[in-house]
């Protein structure tokens, strides 16, 4: 049901597009990264082939070759990133699927995965990257990336449910707060006896929800068990993988995949990214997050972050003069990492918080890469 409200609403997105631009039936283009795979090249573009089918156009950045399928010549993944990043910024691509992409803090994935009770839609809302350091801050604001992402992919009032976690119930105060203020949400159910807003392990399995906002690090779990249970974790089967980056600092669709996924799963993440491009998935967003600020979001978040600091008063720590940073030290709880950033200012060393494609990161420079790894070791925010 839900794939035939998303192609329904595929089909009204092209006619209005035609409307609008005079150009219709215009093919989306996915660029696709194949150099990295675990699984080979060869799947990647099975996957791709398939996608086709679906009137994708797709750009496939590696060496493999197929019908249908416009290959980009590019030996290794450094040199595929680089191009997929070139085509998203000429237009030559509607969108990207990447299997790592260093989304800046602000910018989280939404996966859409497949419950295994009921063969419905997930959407997971998080599954990788930082959208805050303040972990209820970043659920609140994971909802409304996920009710964003699934409204660009054709549902029009999807429910939103939040996994059973530290930080949850705090969380469904500032969303509840944020309903009765006018922000149009619609909260789902559990399907347990005690109802309410906040899912259980067995809602995940029926997809109780169609959006279920929890934080990355356990969103990037869950997508997995739901991906790669059959096949004992070796390779994913279901699915369209950890999806696109959202949040304002996107400056663009780039989904993402494990170098675990099968082609069923990158065919099925290159529909997802061609869906979501129609669906205008940055403008939905920048709509969603308009109306969730008229509602007070701003607000409610200032006094959680003024509640947090009247129980820890931090010394105010100015970050010295800016500097080009190409390293990245790994390692760091992503709990810490603002604290590691700061740790490092007030030795007037610059450094930037970021997420990696292992997990969050400081980014320095060359010249202080050395220095920075002991201050941050001493520090206690990474081992030896």
């Amino acid at each position: 049901m839900d794939k035939i409200k998303r192609d329904i609403a595929g089909i009204f997105s092209e006619l209005a597009d035609g409307l609008e631009t005079g150009q219709f039936g215009k093919r989306v283009r996915v660029a696709v990264i194949g150099p990295g795979s675990e699984l080979g090249e060869k799947n990647v573009m099975a996957g791709c082939v398939e996608a086709t089918r679906h009137g994708i156009d797709v750009l496939y950045l590696g060496t493999e070759q197929a019908k249908g399928v416009t290959t980009i010549d590019c030996d290794c993944a450094d040199d595929a990133f680089e191009t997929m990043e070139e085509l998203l910024a000429s237009g030559e691509a509607d969108a990207a699927i990447a299997m790592h992409y260093p989304f800046p803090i602000g910018v989280s994935t939404v996966g859409r995965a497949i419950a295994p009770a009921t063969g419905k839609d997930i959407y997971l809302a998080t599954t990788t990257g930082t959208t805050s350091t303040d972990r209820v801050e970043a659920m609140v604001l994971n909802a409304i990336a996920g009710i964003a992402t699934a409204k660009a992919d054709g549902l029009a009032n999807p429910t939103v449910g939040m996994l059973n976690l530290d930080g949850t119930r705090q969380a469904e105060i500032i969303l509840k707060a944020l309903k009765t203020n006018g922000y149009p949400i619609t909260f789902a159910t559990s399907g347990r006896s005690d109802g309410g807003a906040v899912m259980r392990g067995n809602d995940i399995l029926r997809a109780s929800q169609d959006v279920l906002v929890l934080d990355s690090l356990t969103g990037n779990v869950v997508l997995k068990m739901l991906s790669a249970y059959t096949s004992g974790g070796s390779y994913e089967t279901v699915g369209a993988g950890y999806g696109p980056g959202v949040g304002e600092k996107m400056s663009g669709i780039v989904m993402i995949v494990s170098r675990a996924s099968g082609s069923p799963v990158i065919g099925s993440a290159i529909e997802y990214a061609a869906s979501l491009a129609k669906g205008r998935l940055k403008d939905v967003y920048r709509e969603e997050l308009a109306l969730a600020r008229k509602a007070g979001l701003d607000r409610l978040l200032n006094e959680r972050r003024e509640a947090a600091s009247s129980k820890q008063a931090v010394e105010q720590i100015v970050a010295p003069p800016s500097e080009v940073v190409t390293e990245q030290i790994q390692g760091i709880d992503v709990m810490d990492l603002e604290d590691a950033v700061h740790l490092l200012w007030s030795k007037n060393i610059y450094a930037e918080s970021g997420m990696g494609c292992t997990g969050p990161i400081v980014r320095i420079s060359t010249a202080n890469l050395e220095q920075a790894s002991v201050i941050l070791r001493e520090g206690g925010f990474v081992s030896e």
